[in-house]
Parts: C-alpha cells; structure tokens; sequence
C-alpha cells in the first residue's frame, strides 16, 4: 500500500482500540453493556464504533471483523480465513502435551474439581494459560464455580481426557505415591544423576 492510500485510511480511535482489546481478551461473543464497562464508552456508542472498526479492517486489508450477534459483539476472522483458522487450531489440538500441561492435568485429574489458583499454588508457576490451552483441546471443562469469594471457576477433566489416557473411569487413575515413598523415589533420581 502506498502513502497515498494510507493518508485516506480513518485511524483508530481511543475508542475503538479499547474496543477491540476487550473484543479480544473476551473472545466468545459478548453483551454491549459489558464491553462498554469494560472499554470506558457509552453502550449507545457501541454500533458506531464497530462499523468504524469494520470499515477501518476493510482498508487496510485486515483478516478481521466485528461480527453483531443480536445484542452482543464478537471479534472475529473474515470468512475467506476460516480454513486457515481450522489448520491452525487442528495443528495446535494435535500438538503433545509440554511438561506444564502435563503437571496441571496431573493436578487437576487427581484434584477435581480445582480452580486455576489451586493448580497455581501447587505447580508455583501462573497456570492461566496452561489451564486455558486444556480446555481448549478438551481435556478440561468448567465444572461451574466455587462458593467461595469471588466465585472462582472450577475445572474437571473430560471423556476426552479419559479417552486419551486409555481410562473408563477416573477411578482408573493410578494411584498416587506416598509422601514417603515419593521422596525415597526422589532421593534416588537425585543421587542417580548427582544433582
């Protein structure tokens, strides 16, 4: 694109960036009230604002839009990009499991069902997005939320979990080590390899 084409393209505005950052960090469709709290903006403000945004990805040839779902908004890839979407979601569900992953499965299968601080506390590490990549490859599912400040949300394993690590039933599970004998057994990897 030339100088030329880019002086006729409107510029994002303030508010159209926060906009589209909650439009992002929500993901799923959202309602115009929430977006609007959320962003700064009047709701009355909202249908202006998203064509604007549409009209500002037309000009600059972006892969994204705003799709209007009745009352609600969601930021979305256009139509021509969906199977290149599908590829990299498919690519991504195939993936193996990274030791993180695998650590919070762990946790949450023998914890259920566990908020994503819990799996936090034990691992010691931010367990957001491991969690998140869980339950987007359908290892992992809300079990709806804790009775607790704040009304956490709980995470259980799925039937796909099950089905992927050869289990009926979560009481197929192996049993977990006794403190005393998982610490022998870390004595021994320690020694082992002289750390």
């Amino acid at each position: 694109m030339d100088s030329n084409s880019n002086a006729s393209i409107c510029p994002m505005t303030e508010q159209m960036r926060n906009v589209e950052a909650v439009l992002f960090a929500v993901g799923d469709p959202a309602p115009a009230s929430h977006i609007a709290e959320c962003a700064g903006i009047d709701k009355a403000a909202l249908p202006q604002l998203t064509e604007k945004m549409n009209e500002f990805y037309t000009a600059v040839g972006s892969s994204l839009i705003v799709l209007t779902l009745g009352s609600s908004y969601q930021l979305a890839v256009r139509r021509e990009y969906f199977d290149i979407v599908k590829n990299a979601i498919d690519t991504q569900k195939n993936q193996p499991l990274s030791q993180a992953a695998m650590e919070a499965l762990t946790i949450i299968a023998y914890n259920q069902p566990v908020t994503k601080q819990f799996v936090e506390n034990v691992r010691g590490v931010d367990s957001s997005s491991v969690v998140n990549s869980l339950v987007q490859k359908g290892l992992l599912a809300e079990a709806g939320r804790l009775d607790l400040p704040g009304r956490p949300v709980a995470y259980k394993t799925t039937e796909v979990f099950l089905r992927s690590f050869g289990l009926q039933s979560l009481d197929d599970l192996p049993p977990l080590p006794h403190k005393k004998e998982a610490e022998q057994a870390a004595e021994e990897v320690i020694e082992s390899h002289d750390i």
